[in-house]
């Protein structure tokens, strides 16, 4: 387990929430604090909490994933405790009535599973299952009414869950009987659909409602409704009363809200109502760019790096669906680099060629993103790679033999001459050349020095062509990562009439 902190393992940053930490003593993934499902995942079926591992030596990303397990800890609850539901004496039996569904956050048996109402002579609870497996409570008036022997009814409706312990909550029913009116209208859909573009723009008219009644007069003139609808709905459409026109009043989102279910309400100048229902599908727009996301950079890289060597990881996302939200990347293929698909939208910078300082020494290397929409939106990210110098470069000589021309009788340190000079194409102390002389006469050595340098020749001894008409020597350039080169030097002694005869 020590060996975690030395491989630099620690859990990746994604920019969002991390509900979990790694404890580098024992090697425990531990929470942060504690997790409540229904915040995390709201009513999906499964909920699961991904989380990514990054081990920086030798470099590689782990994924891992948590599932996150329901507990009965919500009650059923009504939006309200008391509703009131307004009914024509003159209503047929059989007729159906829509009562505000119960909410529970659990899922499974945790979740809403029954609804019970009090024993009444003139209603019986239908509880319907719709094709989103959510139960719906219907008061299915099952005894004509008389307002003059009973002008209100006050039922008791319980949704129960299948948790353990069992969880309920409860709302109670005020009916009360209208006089008079006995025709309500009548939709002339039970259900209805269109589908829109999350573009659409505010204030366009996406659908009509249409319902019509037999009576006459005041009785026949019907009024439009939403029944109830969640209050984020409400701001989102509005339903002119007259008309029974829906509009779009904010944006849509389709990442955020892809499916509306509506109940609309059609009630005449006596009281009597009718529902239908309006589902509306968002359809899905590319108009999120994908984003990339830099996890772990590697730089500098030494020239001398294995071809494979990863370099970088990063990842990208796109908040769109389908095609919209399928991202592809790439890089420019003049570069010694390829992308490698690890997992999920998780790409890596390997090397794909041999890395020359000496040719280059600083990439820019261009990701970019595309997603699969059309047409096709695009991002981009640079990745700053420095490549570190290694000692390859031994020094070069400009020359392979050097000559020089001396006068004899020179005092001694009179003579001073930048006589070598080598270059090294490394830098810093892999550049850094020290002269020296390898190959040197005792009697050339009394008389020269070579500064080690400035590769300047020094005369430390009277010259006299009587005694050596010539030298000869090897010099030697070391750059500070041990390598080395050669060269000759030749130094002729010019005679000067010195002597008499």
């Amino acid at each position: 387990l020590p060996a975690l902190r030395d491989r630099g393992v620690r859990v990746v940053d994604t920019g969002r929430t991390q509900y979990f930490f790694l404890d580098l003593q024992n090697g425990h993934l531990s929470v942060k604090e504690r997790v409540d499902r229904e915040e995390v995942c709201a009513a999906a079926a499964k909920c699961v909490l991904n989380f990514e591992i990054l081990v920086t030596h030798p470099m590689k990303l782990y994924r891992g994933e948590v599932e996150i397990l329901d507990i009965n800890d919500n009650s059923p609850s009504f939006p309200e405790r008391n509703s009131v539901l307004e009914i024509s004496e003159y209503t047929a039996p059989g007729t159906r009535f829509p009562l505000e569904k119960a909410q529970d956050p659990d899922i499974g048996v945790n979740s809403l599973q029954h609804y019970e109402c009090s024993e009444s002579p003139y209603f019986t609870l239908d509880v319907r299952n719709a094709d989103d497996n959510v139960k719906h409570p219907e008061l299915i008036l099952v005894k004509s009414l008389d307002r003059e022997q009973q002008a209100v009814h006050n039922l008791i409706l319980t949704a129960t869950d299948s948790g353990s312990p069992v969880k309920s909550g409860s709302t109670i029913i005020q009916i009360i009987v209208l006089d008079g009116n006995d025709n309500a209208p009548e939709f002339t859909q039970s259900v209805y659909k269109v589908t829109v573009r999350e573009d659409v723009a505010v204030g366009s008219r996406v659908l009509q409602v249409t319902a019509t009644d037999r009576d006459e007069g005041p009785n026949a003139e019907v009024k439009y409704s939403f029944f109830k609808i969640p209050e984020k709905f409400d701001k989102t459409f509005k339903l002119y009363p007259e008309s029974g026109e829906i509009e779009i009043t904010e944006k849509l989102n389709f990442e955020e809200q892809d499916f509306y279910e509506l109940d609309v309400q059609a009630r005449d100048a006596g009281g009597l109502s009718s529902h239908s229902k309006v589902l509306i599908k968002v359809a899905d727009v590319n108009n999120h760019v994908p984003e990339i996301v830099i996890t772990s950079v590697f730089s500098p890289v030494p020239e001398d790096t294995p071809l494979g060597t990863v370099i970088a990881i990063f990842n990208v996302k796109d908040r769109d669906s389908g095609a919209n939200g399928e991202v592809r990347c790439s890089i420019a293929e003049n570069l010694p680099f390829r992308l490698e698909r690890s997992f999920d939208n998780y790409y890596s910078v390997v090397t794909a060629e041999e890395l020359d300082r000496e040719e280059v020494a600083e990439y820019n290397v261009t990701v970019r993103a595309a997603d699969g929409g059309s047409p096709a939106l695009r991002s981009s990210a640079v990745l700053a790679l420095r490549v570190l110098d290694v000692n390859d470069n031994a020094p070069v000589f400009a020359e392979a033999r050097y000559s020089a021309r001396l006068p004899e009788n020179n005092a001694a340190g009179a003579l001073r001459q930048s006589l070598v000079k080598a270059t090294d194409g490394d830098e810093g102390i892999n550049a850094e050349i020290t002269y020296s002389f390898s190959d040197i006469a005792n009697s050339a050595r009394q008389l020269f020095t070579l500064d080690s340098r400035t590769g300047d020749v020094k005369v430390t001894g009277p010259l006299d062509y009587e005694e050596g008409k010539y030298y000869q020597a090897t010099v030697e350039g070391k750059d500070g990562g041990g390598l080395s080169g050669h060269a000759k030097v030749h130094i002729d002694i010019l005679d000067v009439n010195d002597n008499a005869p």
